[in-house]
């Protein structure tokens, strides 16, 4: 009786240590399942460049309507009359013309832009051209009449603009009224800038530091401006459009030289006459008259 209970006890004891290693089964089914899940997860993040592009090659020559290779046996055993149509081919070509459409739009919007940048281009030398053909000829005209220290052209970014000092030119001190000696001069700029009816044409009246108290310009804000309306109604008498003119006067906020001399000063009475500049261009500069 003993020696039987001493048997069963040994199997009982068997039975509980059995059953303490069954954690065994559900942590191995675990690792089993992560290590899936890792090289899933591993396939997915890393692409065989390679292998993309055969499979890339071999999807394109599928659907390319031609026979692959080890076909032929096929294509003479099993050919039939309709062989020749394949969806394939009929694919390719729904596909075809949508991707044809699409370049030569890309290609007409290229196309398109070099045009108007063509045309800009050219619009821009013509009009530097224009320019320095009106600088030459002022320049011709105002050394052989003696007024060449007295007139100055300079081609900059707004445009072609014609400086001309008034002292003992265009007006007397403190005044607004043409001197009659400048009718050759303003006519032969109004010729001059009447090339186009396309360009804008501004004029600005410019004086010195000097305040002026007048019964007629309180202040030099007034001759100036008065000053350059009396240049504008001229160039409109002598057929320069006066849609394209404006006047205006800037007293003595805009010097070219110091007032602190009478020479300063007397650079600085003028009246400036901009063409005003349609289109630029990369390499026009600044030149002198």
């Amino acid at each position: 009786m003993a020696g039987a209970g001493g048997r069963r006890r040994r199997k009982g004891g068997h039975a509980e240590e059995g059953g303490n290693e069954r954690w065994l089964l559900t942590y191995a089914d675990m690792i089993t399942l992560l290590m899936a899940l890792f090289m899933v997860l591993f396939s997915i993040s890393s692409v065989n460049i390679s292998k993309y592009e055969t499979l890339q090659k071999s999807l394109k020559a599928a659907f390319s309507g031609q026979i692959l290779p080890g076909g032929k046996a096929i294509a003479k055993e099993g050919a039939t009359n309709n062989s020749a149509q394949t969806p394939s081919s009929v694919e390719l070509q729904a596909i075809e013309p949508v991707a044809t459409q699409g370049a030569s739009s890309t290609q007409s919007g290229s196309s398109h832009s070099s045009a108007a940048a063509a045309a800009a281009q050219q619009a821009a030398q013509k009009q530097a051209a224009e320019f320095e053909r009106i600088k030459r000829e002022l320049e011709a005209y105002a050394s052989s009449h003696g007024f060449a220290k007295s007139v100055k052209a300079t081609i900059e970014a707004r445009g072609l603009v014609i400086r001309v000092l008034t002292d003992d030119l265009l007006f007397a001190s403190g005044q607004a009224e043409l001197n009659p000696k400048a009718d050759g001069l303003l006519g032969e700029i109004s010729r001059l800038l009447n090339v186009d009816q396309t360009h804008p044409i501004s004029v600005e009246g410019n004086t010195d530091d000097i305040p002026i108290h007048s019964a007629l310009y309180p202040s030099n804000w007034e001759l100036s401006t008065a000053r350059a309306s009396t240049v504008v109604r001229f160039l409109i008498e002598h057929e320069v459009g006066a849609s394209r003119l404006t006047a205006s006067g800037n007293a003595d906020q805009r010097p070219v030289a110091s007032n602190a001399t009478a020479a300063g000063r007397a650079r600085n009475r003028r009246v400036e006459i901009v063409m005003r500049r349609l289109a630029s261009a990369e390499g026009e500069g600044e030149g002198n008259l």
